[in-house]
């Protein structure tokens, strides 16, 4: 990396919102409140996911693998985001940015083929019920669970790489709250044409291949349901189905606005707007939606408050 002057290159400077004093104010005190209750709402399933012997389920294990996941994405920016939000110094290390783009970023892609295959898993459940122990079998659910983790780092290394061997010339203000691809390519004083688009075919790979998964999962799924006769039937499939399609959707939306968009048309403002959505506001939705939709969690929280309440 080239530096300007000959001057040491320490580190960056997370503009992140400080054009905006008032929104500061408000934003600590929101996402404060989101981050606890991400906290909260995430180590919840992962406890009733150990405690309830109903829940020793290939969905159940899956989910806790997403709530780990949730926990440890927000975890690696927002605390950090908190502190700016209050304090003058907003600057992070040089090895600290490095240290959150490779962690968020490989978050990020295990989170996508995770989600794909949960929407395989429910495939599994809804259209082939007969031989679902024997297709989800625990050693191919964690084999499953591993390779998301394995790929979703191993692209990260890659991109980590990509992105910080660009020459950014001395050139240290993220106009973000914390160190993102789009945002760090912006202070590069040399054409990044060929970056981004080694970083866009890594990021497609990592989003669109699980979306394949998916679509064949829930196409599968949408034939298999609508053979079902009764209604009730076919609410109780797509019931199992729901609370996933609903955070796949949520977590989709965002990751292919920030990284499969023309450089060119990305927004620093909507970027860091959308980035807070799925930084925060997705995994500490995530919790509500699968146990307010699933009489399965549901039911084992009232066992575990119930036994709680007796003892």
């Amino acid at each position: 990396m080239e530096q300007k002057n000959g001057s040491s290159f320490t580190g960056f400077i997370l503009l992140g919102f400080s054009d905006r004093p008032q929104l500061e104010r408000v934003l600590f005190v929101v996402l404060l409140i989101f981050y606890l209750l991400t906290l909260l709402g995430n180590t919840t399933i992962i406890a009733l996911s150990r405690l309830d012997p109903h829940l020793h389920t290939p969905m159940y294990f899956f989910l806790s693998n997403l709530s780990f996941l949730d926990l440890c994405y927000t975890t690696s920016t927002v605390p950090q985001l908190l502190v700016h939000l209050r304090a003058a110094d907003k600057s992070i290390s040089f090895g600290g940015c490095v240290a959150q783009l490779f962690v968020s970023l490989g978050l990020g892609g295990t989170e996508c083929i995770l989600l794909g295959v949960m929407a395989f898993d429910r495939y599994a459940a809804v259209c082939r019920p007969l031989h679902y122990t024997v297709i989800m079998h625990p050693r191919l659910c964690a084999l499953m669970a591993s390779v998301s983790w394995f790929t979703g780092f191993a692209n990260s290394s890659m991109e980590t790489v990509l992105i910080f061997l660009v020459p950014l010339c001395g050139r240290n203000k993220i106009d973000h709250f914390f160190c993102e691809v789009p945002p760090l390519l912006k202070l590069a004083c040399v054409d990044t044409t060929m970056n981004e688009s080694e970083a866009f075919f890594l990021s497609m790979v990592v989003l669109l291949i699980p979306v394949a998964l998916i679509t064949f999962s829930y196409g599968r799924i949408i034939r298999a349901v609508l053979r079902i006769k009764s209604a009730s039937g076919q609410r109780k499939a797509f019931g199992t189905c729901g609370s996933h399609f609903t955070v796949v959707s949520l977590f989709y939306g965002t990751g292919i606005y920030i990284y499969l968009q023309p450089s060119n048309n990305y927004s620093q403002d909507q970027g860091k707007f959308i980035s807070l959505f799925y930084t925060i506001v997705t995994p500490m939705v995530n919790p509500v939606i699968y146990t307010l939709r699933n009489k399965d969690m549901i039911g084992a929280m009232k066992k575990v408050l119930c036994r709680g309440y007796d003892s």
